[in-house]
């Protein structure tokens, strides 16, 4: 079982949507029973609201409902259950430390460390690249997939890897 928490600042844009990606990708592969994927934000200004109604509608596009989707904080709990801890950008990580400096770093990562161009995935709140956003998330989340699958922590056959590479 892995166990996933996705980080952004609020809960409402990059972490919601990478925690209903991931979900839906490991379902299209028949690996739900095998994955919890959840998310959370490094700061309080959104606890408790909906994802942003920009994210919604374009989850809601790509056929995902995320309508039940409420924001809520990190907790020192989360850090002790999940297995991976992966971040949208540094700035959620510098966050997340000053929040929990005894973190543990070796489960901690940012999400497109897992792909060939690691780096920051720019918030679409202030960007309003929401599509930007999901496809770099995407990417990301495919990648985590894929790194699971290479490191063999997680079994595809033929079928499941082919749906991957076509997603």
């Amino acid at each position: 079982m892995f166990k996933v928490l996705f980080l952004c600042h609020g809960n409402i844009c990059r972490s919601p949507m990478a925690e209903f990606i991931l979900k839906e990708l490991v379902k299209k592969l028949k690996l739900e029973d095998d994955f919890i994927v959840c998310s959370a934000a490094t700061s309080q200004e959104e606890i408790g609201n909906g994802v942003y109604p920009p994210v919604k509608e374009l989850l809601r596009q790509k056929g995902i409902d995320c309508s039940a989707k409420r924001a809520r904080q990190v907790t020192v709990q989360d850090l002790k259950v999940f297995d991976y801890i992966i971040a949208m950008e540094q700035f959620n990580l510098d966050n997340l430390y000053a929040l929990y400096p005894k973190t543990d770093k070796s489960k901690v990562y940012l999400l497109l460390d897992f792909t060939d161009t690691p780096k920051d995935i720019d918030d679409p709140w202030y960007t309003k690249d929401f599509e930007k956003a999901y496809s770099e998330i995407l990417v990301g989340c495919k990648a985590l997939l894929s790194s699971l699958y290479h490191d063999g922590l997680i079994t595809l056959n033929k079928e499941q890897k082919k749906e991957l590479s076509e997603i």
